[in-house]
């Protein structure tokens, strides 16, 4: 069983960058679908991104152009990389991962392993 933890949230200004990070142990990371998913007070998780174990990436519309999900097989890793962040960009940012490949991957619930989150808040 996988254990994940996020890392590298932080205060960042509008139009700026940051990189997150989503470190795995227990087990290889290329054998699960990953997904970064983002969530603000009162709301349900938002899917953001996914990189499946073939690599293939998918988005949601609001982050496509701006932020790139990626992996590192050596340090068992995956990172969303997040460019020309918006205020409403700010929230609790979360990897989650699951072995089968569902196909509803937008949805939390299709994921079985989460970590406890990294906190990105962007200023205006």
């Amino acid at each position: 069983q996988v254990q994940l933890v996020e890392s590298g949230g932080g205060l960042v200004q509008a139009g700026g960058s940051l990189r997150v990070s989503c470190a795995a142990s227990g087990d290889t990371l290329t054998s699960y679908f990953v997904g970064w998913f983002r969530q603000t007070p009162g709301k349900e998780r938002e899917f953001v991104a996914r990189i499946s174990t073939g690599a293939s990436t998918y988005y949601s519309d609001s982050v496509k152009g701006r932020f790139a999900i990626s992996r590192d097989v050596a340090k068992n890793t995956v990172y969303l990389q997040m460019n020309n962040l918006k205020p409403e960009d700010t929230a609790a940012y979360y990897c989650a991962a699951e072995k089968f490949g569902r196909y509803a991957y937008s949805r939390a619930n299709n994921y079985d392993y989460w970590g406890q989150g990294t906190r990105v808040t962007v200023s205006s």
